[in-house]
């Protein structure tokens, strides 16, 4: 498509920033990761672990009672914050302070956890990742779009994109309607799929990197952690979504040759992150 940057190494390249040798934990960034319901905790699991190892120098989860254990003993290094119901998400409210939130992963629909959104849309301005079943409550509920913070970076895959900003008759509309989404609320659209898009208002970026390995449970839930991670760190949301897309989809085409692609799994990207940073330098 005309006009449309192609997201190779050296577009990645221009985006990277090493960690300084002096840093520590304290400025490395503070992401909080909201989400979870009863049987979906494991979307949390693998935001928070993707977040950390992205580059996050601390990392929360905000989660429903019922997930307490499972991601203090799946992830160790990631603190948790608990809602005050057991099975889903009522109310968010923190008292520490976040650089960046990814919110929606195994979220829910429930009509508490939409109020709940609707009240953390209107009182948060900081940089923001809204995935799954954030975007499904959203597009349901079309005027809280005018609430998005500035620049918030929204992942849809195509079904959820449809949902968001309706149908299209081709790929090129389907990018017009985008950008014009972008625009009228000023956010970053990470269209997933084959390939991977990301557009902010006129610019669009098409992902080079990735395989069909990435069509696995809970990759997208990844995807959203490691762009909340280079959010905390300062970087823009769109340099965030660029380079994000770029190493989620490298971690599949390092991973393949050894594994194959049925048997790569949502982990196997987490795993694979280092290797795709390394590749950076």
């Amino acid at each position: 498509m005309e006009n449309t940057v192609l997201i190779d190494r050296n577009e990645a390249l221009k985006r990277f920033r090493p960690i300084s040798g002096n840093s520590h934990k304290g400025v490395q960034g503070h992401a909080l990761i909201v989400g979870g319901s009863y049987g979906k905790m494991g979307s949390v699991c693998l935001s928070s672990k993707a977040c950390l190892k992205s580059g996050a120098g601390l990392v929360t989860a905000y989660i429903p009672k019922c997930g307490y254990e499972i991601v203090q003993t799946a992830l160790p290094e990631a603190m948790v914050i608990t809602d005050d119901y057991t099975d889903h998400i009522t109310a968010i409210g923190y008292k520490i302070k976040v650089d960046a939130v990814a919110i929606g992963m195994g979220l829910g629909h429930h009509s508490d956890t939409q109020h709940a959104l609707y009240h953390f849309l209107k009182m948060t301005a900081i940089p923001m990742v809204i995935d799954a079943d954030a975007l499904n409550i959203l597009s349901e509920n079309k005027s809280w779009f005018e609430m998005l913070p500035n620049q918030a970076v929204l992942t849809p895959h195509k079904k959820e994109l449809e949902r968001l900003i309706g149908s299209w008759n081709s790929h090129d509309e389907m990018i017009e309607k985008v950008k014009a989404f972008s625009g009228d609320f000023d956010v970053v659209v990470v269209v997933k799929g084959a390939p991977t898009y990301s557009v902010y208002l006129d610019s669009v970026f098409e992902n080079t990197t990735g395989n069909q390995a990435l069509a696995t449970a809970g990759s997208g839930d990844v995807l959203s952690g490691i762009i909340a991670g280079l959010l905390s760190q300062g970087y823009a949301a769109l340099d965030a979504g660029v380079l994000g897309v770029y190493l989620h989809g490298l971690t599949a085409n390092i991973a393949v040759p050894e594994i194959g692609h049925h048997s790569f799994i949502a982990s196997d990207c987490i795993n694979n992150l280092g290797k795709a940073f390394l590749s950076l330098y």
